[in-house]
């Protein structure tokens, strides 16, 4: 994994970072090896996930559908406008 550091920022090479960890779920496999983990309860979760995201995808069809209605846009966040120094 590569990140580059534009204009020697590091805390936004680390924001990236985190960011690809966070989506290739290197966060997840770390927390899960942390403690081992009977086979039973890795059934369970994984079963419990699985009905997660099924429950998920079936609820985002059904608002595509207009069955129920979409849930509320977050509006943007505005900026402050930083006066040049």
């Amino acid at each position: 994994m590569q990140v580059l550091v534009r204009d020697n920022n590091i805390e936004q090479a680390m924001r990236v970072l985190k960011k690809k960890l966070q989506r290739e779920g290197h966060f997840r496999e770390l927390r899960e090896r942390r403690q081992y983990e009977k086979p039973s309860e890795k059934r369970t979760r994984r079963k419990s996930e699985a009905v997660r995201r099924q429950r998920k995808l079936i609820r985002k069809l059904a608002q595509r559908e207009g069955l129920i209605p979409m849930a509320p846009k977050k509006p943007p966040l505005k900026r402050s406008a930083r006066p040049s120094t």
